[in-house]
């Protein structure tokens, strides 16, 4: 492997682990989030990133490395209900900001023309959760769209468990 694969590896690599994090944090946080389009919002946000550390994963794969392991668990300690989610948006609108400070100007220096595409892709992305986080500590519940019906949120919250039998 040349100098230049090995340094495009290691960048992909890397990001992976940061965005694992990432994924980590939001997954931790929706199970503390009821709102019921709060956490529609989470679930979204969720997706997107098993999304793209599935194209991160692959990138690695097909450049000889070896896709890093989970950490441990992330676990948010933030009170369950409007004041912790506020808590939590908040942490979470901060932390899509520093990733992009963070990985902006390496993107944009990386050589591998199709490597810097995807990741700008996957900072594009994480741009529109710190949007959809800001929004929802301004208050906004229509996050994913607006209902044609009713302005109001979604009543109810979500159940503190995915899958019950």
């Amino acid at each position: 492997m040349s100098g230049e694969s090995a340094g495009t590896l290691d960048v992909l690599t890397e990001f992976y682990t940061d965005k694992l994090a990432s994924l980590l944090q939001h997954q931790a946080h929706a199970r503390l989030v009821d709102q019921y389009d709060a956490n529609n919002t989470y679930q979204y946000v969720i997706n997107r990133e098993e999304v793209q550390l599935s194209w991160l994963a692959k990138a690695i794969a097909d450049g000889g490395g070896t896709v890093p392991g989970e950490p441990e668990t992330f676990i948010a300690r933030v009170p369950h209900g409007k004041e912790g989610a506020v808590v939590l948006f908040g942490d979470d609108a901060a932390g899509a900001g520093e990733f992009i400070k963070r990985w902006r100007p390496r993107v944009e220096a990386m050589d591998h023309a199709r490597h810097r595409a995807m990741l700008n892709v996957i900072l594009g992305e994480t741009r529109e959760q710190q949007r959809f986080f800001e929004q929802a500590l301004a208050g906004r519940t229509d996050l994913l769209g607006r209902r044609s019906s009713v302005a109001a949120p979604a009543h109810g919250e979500v159940l503190p468990a995915r899958w019950i039998e």
